[in-house]
């Protein structure tokens, strides 16, 4: 009898062993291996280089009277899910690199080909930590979806120069709160 006992706990330890962890129903996005944290903080050649081209973006902006707000100063990462954060953060990013691409390609490319190879950068690292989205059944909700509907509709809905001020005056933002929020993953609250 103890023979037989041994052998179901023994089946039963095999059987639970293989099955692998037991989900807990929230979803993960960040992959295992990431190391999005080196980017806590920015080598101060980097600051230089975002802060000089900041300021050559704005002096280059004409006055513009935008009444479409892009980065809602009310928005902030850590109302999302710790899941979620670098899912929004690459859909900023991904659009701040686009229009600023756009701007290299006018005279300011000098000023902008350092912090552009950072955001790239940046970017590469940030989608490699990302697990990809299935195509069906489980869509982004909430907050999330909001944000991501707002950043791909903001290129059809605004002109070039309201996305090129948007971008531009949320540069350090991005670099500074989203990017470091990112970064410090459950500890950013």
């Amino acid at each position: 009898m103890v023979a037989a006992w041994f052998l179901v706990l023994v089946a039963l330890g095999l059987g639970l062993a293989r099955a692998g962890p037991v989900p807990t129903g929230k979803p993960t996005s960040i992959r295992r291996g990431c190391d999005i944290g080196k980017f806590k903080s920015l080598p101060p050649t980097e600051w230089k280089a975002f802060k000089k081209a900041k300021d050559a973006l704005e002096n280059s902006l004409k006055t513009q009277s935008c009444s479409f707000s892009l980065f809602l100063r009310n928005w902030e990462l850590t109302q999302l899910q710790v899941w979620e954060r670098p899912v929004a953060l690459e859909a900023e990013l991904a659009l701040t690199l686009k229009v600023l691409e756009t701007m290299a390609d006018s005279s300011l490319g000098d000023i902008l080909d350092q912090p552009l190879h950072m955001l790239h950068h940046i970017h590469s690292e940030l989608q490699a930590c990302i697990l990809p989205q299935p195509t069906t059944g489980s869509r982004p909700h909430g907050r999330l979806y909001h944000w991501l509907h707002r950043l791909q509709k903001a290129p059809k809905k605004v002109s070039q120069e309201c996305l090129e001020y948007a971008v531009t005056f949320n540069l350090l933002r991005l670099l500074t709160r989203d990017l470091n929020c990112v970064a410090k993953g459950d500890l950013c609250t």
